[in-house]
């Protein structure tokens, strides 16, 4: 990443900026990562969004990457507005993928005047639209303990790609996941099935754009069109021959499509 560097902020939140230059144009973008990546997992749409003149900021959640491990239950958007007040950012443009669109949508709900736009990226209401999906979501963490981070990892990463994933990048998506430790994901999982933001969308009044991996098999196409369709006046776009980490898989496609977005606001 262009000029990368990594502090430490807001209470042990760790985060990359690639543009610490200051050479960046327009408002800054964070990226909110999902519930088995981190900063890194952010990399390579963080470098092609520098590469178009984008200054990037890339969180490491609570127990994620190299923040400090969570002592309890997380208000992971009030987080990430202790961050941008850390940071000294009156606004960003806001994307989260898959767990992480899941907080952006929270935040965009909460301080709509943080967020000059709202990207959500393979992401979902949350797991508290269906007692089975919280039940399972609750239910991981005791499996990442059990099977340990690596078992874990090679378990759930095939099904976060396309089926013809570049081996390289698939093998880069699972080694990301290995780096999952027990009390960041648990304080996520049970954010995630605590959370319901069926409510909340139809209510968002900042501009919007949904992207979806043509093959995601975890949260799927047809909930991302769903949040489309209930969010006023959202965009909607289909990255092709990606999975469920579009982001990671096909990164030039997903920065093309946020600045084309970005283009008419």
């Amino acid at each position: 990443m262009r000029a990368a560097t990594r502090v430490r902020v807001a209470d042990g939140v760790s985060r990359i900026d690639t543009a610490a230059d200051g050479a960046a144009e327009g408002p800054a973008v964070l990226l909110l990562h999902g519930i088995g990546g981190n900063a890194r997992s952010c990399g390579p749409l963080a470098e092609a969004l520098a590469g178009h003149g984008r200054r990037v900021l890339a969180w490491d959640a609570p127990g994620y990457g190299e923040s400090a491990e969570p002592l309890g239950p997380v208000d992971y958007p009030a987080r990430v507005v202790q961050v941008l007040d850390e940071l000294g950012l009156a606004q960003v443009d806001l994307f989260g993928t898959s767990w992480g669109g899941v907080i952006a949508t929270e935040v965009a709900a909460r301080w709509p005047e943080r967020v000059r736009s709202l990207l959500l990226a393979d992401s979902t209401r949350g797991s508290a639209t269906d007692p089975g999906k919280a039940a399972a979501m609750r239910a991981r963490p005791a499996q990442l303990a059990e099977l340990g981070a690596e078992q874990f990892a090679a378990d759930r990463s095939p099904r976060l790609v396309a089926p013809d994933c570049d081996p390289a990048v698939s093998a880069a998506v699972r080694d990301e996941m290995a780096r999952v430790r027990v009390p960041g994901y648990r304080a996520a999982a049970e954010f995630m099935a605590g959370t319901d933001t069926s409510d909340l969308l139809p209510r968002l009044t900042v501009p919007t754009l949904v992207l979806v991996g043509e093959h995601d098999e975890v949260t799927g196409a047809p909930e991302s069109r769903l949040l489309a369709e209930r969010i006023p006046g959202a965009s909607f776009a289909l990255i092709r021959d990606a999975g469920h980490a579009a982001l990671v898989e096909r990164p030039a496609e997903v920065a093309a499509a946020l600045v084309e977005f970005w283009a008419v606001l």
